[in-house]
């Protein structure tokens, strides 16, 4: 089993079922605010790798819903110091296992790096019924304003 640093938008409800999965899965988890972390330019680089850079932001992310931040063809340096600016433009969570790093929760290519298979089988129905769940974007839905982000808590949560 592996141990997780997972830095997550506290009080986010998929980042909550991300973790349990992840749990249930045996591993353990380590959770740090998105928003309160110190981050430079290059270790927020470094959860990146190769992706194009539209896919490093929230699109759930006021600022983006907004259209004030439009991600399309947008540099990565430019990117990067408007995520320092601005934590929520982060694509969340941000995981790392020993020296790898990625970014979202993507069930199927999390399953294949780490595993998320439940270990007991008390949390095998609720592990299932969570893998099958969108878990990439805002659980409110896609109609779901997120004015309310702003100081970094969804109030729905």
């Amino acid at each position: 089993m592996a141990r997780v640093i997972f830095y997550e938008k506290p009080g986010c409800k998929n980042n909550t079922r991300q973790k349990v999965l992840l749990t249930a899965a045996g591993h353990e988890v380590i959770a740090y605010s998105l928003l309160t972390e110190p981050w430079t330019v290059e270790r927020l680089r470094s959860f990146f790798g190769d992706r194009p850079v539209l896919e490093w932001f929230n699109k759930a992310a006021p600022r983006i819903k907004s259209g004030e931040v439009n991600p399309e063809n947008m540099d990565a340096d430019t990117a990067l110091v408007m995520m320092l600016r601005d934590p929520l433009l982060i694509r969340r969570p941000l995981l790392e296992v020993g020296e790898r790093r990625e970014i979202g929760f993507d069930v199927e290519k999390i399953d294949a790096w780490i595993g998320l298979k439940a270990v007991d089988d008390s949390f095998k129905e609720m592990s299932e019924n969570l893998m099958q769940l969108d878990l990439q974007g805002c659980a409110h839905g896609k109609n779901h304003e997120h004015h309310h982000h702003g100081d970094g808590s969804c109030k729905h949560h």
